[in-house]
């Protein structure tokens, strides 16, 4: 017995050494990005079209195509329909959104804190004041309890700007309620979310003021661009009117407002028409990829990015929360990474942190801030279509091996 057991402890020793000195030599001759396009062939029959008509200036059949199709796959399962405006990003739909809630110099406006600096920046384009509102551990998005805290400070406050992070969907019946109570208005920044649900019903139709991306790391792209989604037809032609400069109805060019180059071209529209349709095919891979690590990790002092049961998130990228008294920080797991030739990348640093930001306000319900909490533990892992299980296996125990 006792031979046995020695025998099993050596050869699991060996075993573990095996894998750990695999995993430090092994690198990857083609880079493994953090998530880059999967290009199919439908785009270019429809960039090919453009070609055919000499159609590839902004505005085009094209955009109108890609305008119907979005509207068509956001408004299933929903009473109201759901009408897009085709953009050069999803920044500049956020922009018009601004506009479009009536945000002016002096306003303040909540603010998602774990994001992207592009959700929060078209505030500042019109002179409004950004108050960035915490996360929360179940999704890692708006609190909506901070959020609650904000208005009673701030009870004047018009305008909420709320992002899904990484594919994950908010607590929308929470922030929703918090809006109506007080008469605010909801810009939905669902740029990482397309194709993602919330108890059924798509991320980017929640808000008065929608937006999604389609740039070249999103779930589909376009190659760039984005698109402003509302169910106020209204409200999506005047978005319209600014984007094509505020040209007013006239043989001259008159202009009686201030607008914006932000059309989306008819040759990236075609990229995005032919992306569109792969649209679920992408997010059921992007399940996978998140599936294997959460299998992989299940015996690590990690978690991955979570999300509420009542939701489908597209998984766009797979992330992981390292577990708080754990000595491995992201950083030193970044750089094994990186030997391996694998992108990773921190979780967004909070707005908040950012220099630019050192004097706005900020809003948590916790001694220490939630985002500053995922941001220091927090790693966002290879979550490409096009990495093969057998490649993702490798990442998974060359991150074991850290621990």
């Amino acid at each position: 017995m006792f031979i046995y057991t020695y025998y099993i402890m050596v050869m699991s020793c060996l075993y573990f050494d095996i894998g750990y000195w695999k995993c430090k030599k092994m690198r990857f001759e083609k880079r493994i990005f953090l998530s880059t396009a999967t290009v199919h062939g439908e785009e270019m029959q429809f960039i090919k079209e453009a070609f055919d008509k000499n159609w590839i200036a902004p505005l085009g059949f094209n955009c109108d195509g890609f305008e119907a199709e979005m509207s068509e796959y956001l408004s299933q399962n929903l009473d109201d329909t759901y009408h897009c405006l085709a953009l050069s990003a999803g920044t500049a739909a956020l922009h018009l959104a601004m506009k479009l809630a009536g945000v002016k110099a002096g306003d303040t406006v909540f603010c998602s804190d774990t994001t992207f600096a592009a959700t929060v920046n078209p505030v500042s384009y019109e002179g409004a004041k950004q108050v960035f509102i915490d996360s929360e551990f179940d999704t890692w998005n708006m609190d909506p309890v901070a959020l609650q805290k904000a208005f009673e400070k701030y009870p004047n406050t018009k305008v909420v700007v709320l992002a899904h992070l990484y594919g994950s969907p908010a607590k929308m019946d929470e922030i929703l309620d918090i809006c109506k109570k007080h008469n605010a208005i909801l810009i939905e920044d669902a740029a990482e979310a397309l194709s993602a649900t919330y108890k059924g019903c798509q991320c980017g139709t929640f808000g008065n003021y929608n937006i999604v991306s389609f740039n070249g790391n999103k779930i589909i792209t376009s190659s760039g661009g984005g698109m402003l989604i509302t169910n106020d037809k209204k409200a999506r032609d005047k978005a319209l009117f600014w984007a094509t400069q505020a040209r007013e109805s006239a043989p001259w060019y008159q202009h009686e407002e201030i607008g914006y180059n932000y059309r989306m071209s008819n040759v990236v529209a075609g990229i995005g028409r032919g992306q569109l349709i792969h649209l679920e095919e992408h997010r059921e891979a992007k399940e996978k990829i998140y599936r294997r690590y959460e299998q992989g990790f299940k015996n690590l002092p990690v978690k991955m990015n979570p999300y509420l049961k009542n939701t489908r998130p597209n998984f766009w990228l797979s992330c992981i929360l390292i577990d708080e008294d754990c000595a491995v920080d992201p950083m030193s797991i970044m750089d094994k990474l990186n030997d391996a030739n694998v992108e990773a990348r921190p979780i967004w640093k909070p707005m908040h942190m950012q220099p630019v930001f050192k004097d706005n306000d900020f809003i948590s319900i916790s001694d220490t801030s939630v985002g500053e909490q995922i941001f220091a533990r927090g790693l966002c892992l290879p979550s490409d279509i096009k990495m093969t299980a057998e490649q993702q296996d490798i990442i998974i125990e060359i991150i074991k091996s850290m621990f």
